[in-house]
């Protein structure tokens, strides 16, 4: 019996002895530990019902107000999410997938970030800057990178500007050769013969080709492709499952939303899936919402205080964003590393928006209150950008503004009553 225990405890000491072995081969040669790897805590149940929806925040009133705004004739569908005081508190769907087929949107449709995306490098970067792996304030000649600025500006620029979209290029420079198929590796070695809104380093003027400069920089620094080091080092560990690159990563979903221009479906486009960094993940709403609450700190595991400190810092002033009275009523507007920033309301509010062809998404939070708002909707209709400030306003206990009042837009026409069976 001795005999026995003994043979029964060698075997379990090599066993253990073999698995640290491996374990300390595999993080040496990934250069990514295993318990980043693990499968992150259970959560609680999605709060998709009305049942579910507590807090501050009047929900039932917000799910009739979006629910309307979704019955217009400009939208398909859209789905949003609610995080009030770090926790997810609402999640709720409208609409169709698609107006030719009528398929319900669920919280498990994959909808286009579009440049909501930017704020996934900007996080990486500051994630790598954490653990030394790139200096955000050194010259981008150090990198191998595509991207070629007049008079070679690119061996003077620094990541933490290109990031901040201080190239000093004309608003949006070449976008248009992206959306006519054209590569973006030798679009960005063209933008050297491109107009300047002014000197490299010294203004804001939004980018995406040269943003995308950035995807091959991460990837040196990580040590792998830009779409891997994002999925291991923060999607998979946050619980992401359904966050992927790329225009399978939308249409290899079950349900994925059809890109809409009013009541008609559109073609999907390719161009901007070639630029990883600058507007090119997919996810379904919960993931988003995932996303959210790890941007306000949630999750110190993968996002430390400090990385995000360095991502959501104000790096450069910029127009007003939006426009009309939303753009009034936003102040000191800022960009960081892939992320905006401005006040309303006397607060500090931190976010993106995103549009690319028969898409829109937006993410808006307060990251002193950990309480925010992401919303999906595949039409081009600029109006529930407005969305989050009316959640906002009902937290905040404000009343002075109707973010969300359509009364100015044509009345909805009734669909024709159904015919009366005389069988």
């Amino acid at each position: 019996m001795k005999k026995y225990l003994a043979l029964l405890f060698g075997l379990a000491a090599l066993l253990l002895v073999g698995w640290y072995g491996y374990r300390t081969l595999f993080e040496q040669k990934s250069g990514f530990p295993l318990a980043a790897l693990a499968e992150p805590k259970a959560e609680s149940r999605v709060p998709t019902r009305p049942g579910d929806w507590h807090g501050k925040i009047d929900y039932q009133r917000l799910d009739q107000v979006f629910a309307a705004l979704t019955a217009r004739p400009e939208m398909a569908g859209m789905a949003v999410a609610i995080v009030e005081d770090g926790e997810l508190r609402f999640v709720s769907t409208y609409g169709v997938t698609d107006k030719d087929s009528g398929e319900p949107v669920t919280p498990q449709t994959v909808f286009r970030w579009a440049s909501v995306s930017k704020g996934v490098a900007g996080s990486l970067a500051a994630k790598l800057s954490e653990e030394g792996k790139l200096n955000l304030n050194a010259p981008m000649r150090r990198w191998q990178s595509s991207l070629r600025l007049p008079g070679g500006a690119e061996s003077q620029l620094t990541l933490a500007q290109l990031l901040s979209h201080r190239t000093g290029l004309t608003k949006n420079a070449y976008d248009t050769k992206l959306e006519d198929g054209e590569d973006p590796g030798l679009l960005r070695r063209q933008l050297e013969a491109a107009p300047l809104q002014c000197l490299p380093g010294t203004c804001h003027s939004y980018q995406n080709i040269a943003f995308d400069a950035a995807s091959e920089i991460l990837g040196q620094a990580a040590g792998t492709l830009y779409s891997d080091a994002v999925e291991k080092r923060l999607f998979r560990p946050l619980g992401m499952k359904s966050a992927q690159f790329g225009i399978v990563g939308l249409t290899g979903a079950k349900s994925w939303a059809r890109p809409h221009r009013g009541e008609k479906v559109r073609t999907l486009s390719e161009s901007y899936w070639r630029v990883p960094a600058a507007a090119g993940v997919s996810s379904n709403i919960v993931d988003l919402a995932r996303w959210m609450r790890a941007q306000m700190g949630e999750n110190e595991d993968v996002l430390s205080s400090k990385a995000l400190a360095l991502a959501h810092a104000p790096l450069v002033s910029t127009r007003r964003v939006y426009s009309g009275e939303l753009a009034r009523a936003l102040g000191d507007p800022y960009y960081g590393l892939g992320w905006r920033s401005f006040t309303y309301a006397g607060r500090q509010l931190i976010g993106h928006s995103g549009a690319v062809d028969g898409f829109r998404s937006t993410m808006i939070f307060d990251p002193a209150t950990r309480t925010g708002v992401v919303a999906m909707w595949n039409d081009g209709w600029g109006r529930p950008f407005r969305l989050p400030f009316a959640v906002l306003d009902s937290y905040y206990g404000l009343a002075g503004h109707d973010w969300l009042d359509l009364s100015d837009l044509p009345a909805v026409k009734a669909p024709p009553p159904l015919p009366v069976s005389t069988s």
